[in-house]
């Protein structure tokens, strides 16, 4: 298992790779593709140097700096190569570190990201060779401080088609996961599994839904399977805003285990119910179409607007709160709480493949104590008998059943209500000895990549005594 750091210690020259110039982007729009492949290559800077969001990156409501002016297909073929680049960004820096045997040029460290661009089109995506090394050789030329590495570049990328069944033969876990998560997974889910969650991290992942009823009859509608928990899993490549039922309102976009807690929380009609950090609304929308009078809570008044945006077009209501669920204090006690905690989110790598490379170590620490603090002021928001149900997206299980053994043990009087698979409608191998919910993303397989897995969620489910 690797520690993945640059291929070369010059590669830690400043994030990006084309500077902002009108004659050099007017010369790159004439060449077809080229501008998706500069973009491509700046966005993978911005996540492996600059730790930002890829999802950021290439939201409409986000700073759009990198796409200013491309048109919607080059926008999709930068984003495919982003997310490849990003997601295989162990593989594709282990095969050019032994390719480039004497590192990057010292004034040429920002090579590094074209190299990357090109490489995960030639190793993963359905690119014509000569077009990822073609373009990604112009856009080495136009830039001064590398333009002379052209043909390093060049022949590179050429060596590294020669020998693409070499670099496609590497394991996952040992170079696409930081050791640290390697190690992590390995001591708490042994190494079988620990290999099968990485190799799962490496696949496209699904697209779920839940819908408001009849899965079956979506499942059919939608060109997709109705999966056992509820949910329906579609085969489609169409844009989601152009299936059936969208404008509608009939179901909204949720991953199979994201669904699971809100359903574990069994809510009942007219029940008093606090979602807390509920953007962007995917389990409020749940406990809303049981009828419950829920309070959707989250700190973020701009993820707030996507939830009410999404519960609009659903026909769905709920209160909407901005606030700390750290601090949040409420006028009388729920009957049902969900707490959705924030959380290292290394459950949704696959979704988000920038997780490994913008998450360090030393931030479990401090993620894990603010979980502690919601889950105090979580107490003694429950009326006597109320149930919470907390979750996290979040393989560490400091986040999940240490977390919570520590919260039974600092508070007698809660006790876990434990997951019955058969009544909860729950798939056995999701439920723990102790009786909560621990799903892998390596659960599920199927001949179909796109048909396997799911996130990698913990769900604890908790009443308190009367």
């Amino acid at each position: 298992m690797r520690d993945h750091k640059p291929f070369s210690a010059k590669s830690k020259a400043r994030a990006g790779f084309l500077p902002a110039d009108a004659a050099r982007e007017a010369e790159a729009a004439q060449v077809p593709g080229l501008q998706a492949r500069i973009a491509a290559a700046n966005v993978i800077a911005d996540v492996a140097q600059g730790g930002h969001l890829l999802d950021e990156r290439f939201s409409p409501q986000a700073v759009p700096f990198r796409l200013a002016g491309m048109e919607s297909r080059d926008v999709a073929l930068a984003r495919s190569i982003a997310y490849v680049g990003v997601r295989r960004l162990g593989a594709i820096r282990h095969a050019l570190a032994l390719l480039l045997e004497k590192g990057l040029p010292k004034q040429a460290a920002r090579l590094e990201w074209p190299l990357v661009a090109a490489a995960a089109q030639i190793l993963f995506l359905e690119v014509p060779d000569h077009a990822a090394v073609d373009l990604a050789v112009r856009a080495v030329r136009l830039e001064p401080k590398t333009a002379p590495f052209a043909g390093l570049v060049n022949g590179v990328l050429r060596n590294l088609i020669r020998r693409r069944e070499e670099f496609l033969a590497a394991d996952p876990l040992d170079l696409d996961t930081p050791a640290w998560l390697a190690q992590r997974w390995t001591k708490s889910y042994g190494e079988a599994q620990a290999r099968a969650i990485a190799a799962i991290h490496m696949q496209e992942p699904p697209i779920d839904l839940s819908v408001k009823s009849d899965a079956e009859g979506w499942a059919r509608r939608l060109d997709g399977v109705a999966l056992p928990t509820g949910s329906v899993r579609l085969r489609t490549r169409t844009p989601i805003v152009e299936l059936e039922g969208f404008a509608q309102g009939e179901w909204w976009v949720q991953d199979a285990a994201a669904a699971l807690p809100a359903r574990l929380l069994a809510v009942q009609p007219e029940e008093r119910v606090l979602d807390m950090c509920a953007a962007p609304g995917g389990k409020t929308a749940q406990l809303a179409l049981a009828r419950a009078q829920v309070t959707a809570l989250d700190r973020s008044a701009e993820r707030l607007k996507l939830l009410a945006a999404n519960l609009q077009r659903l026909g769905l209501h709920a209160d909407i709160a901005v606030g700390d669920a750290a601090t949040y204090s409420a006028a009388r006690p729920f009957d049902a709480i969900l707490l959705d905690a924030p959380c290292s989110a290394t459950g949704t790598i696959r979704r988000h493949p920038d997780v490994p490379w913008i998450k360090k170590p030393g931030d479990l620490d401090s993620l894990v104590a603010l979980q502690s603090r919601i889950l105090e002021r979580v107490a003694g928001l429950l009326r006597p008998e109320g149930r919470l149900v907390y979750c996290t997206c979040s393989l560490e299980p400091e986040e999940g059943e240490v977390q919570i053994a520590g919260f039974l043990r600092r508070h007698p009087e809660m006790r876990r209500a434990p997951i019955d698979a058969s009544a909860d409608g729950v798939p056995a191998e999701f439920v723990t000895p102790e009786g909560d919910l621990r799903t892998l993303p390596s659960y599920w397989p199927n001949e179909d990549k796109r048909l396997a897995g799911l996130d990698g969620f913990f769900a604890a489910r908790l009443v308190r005594r009367g």
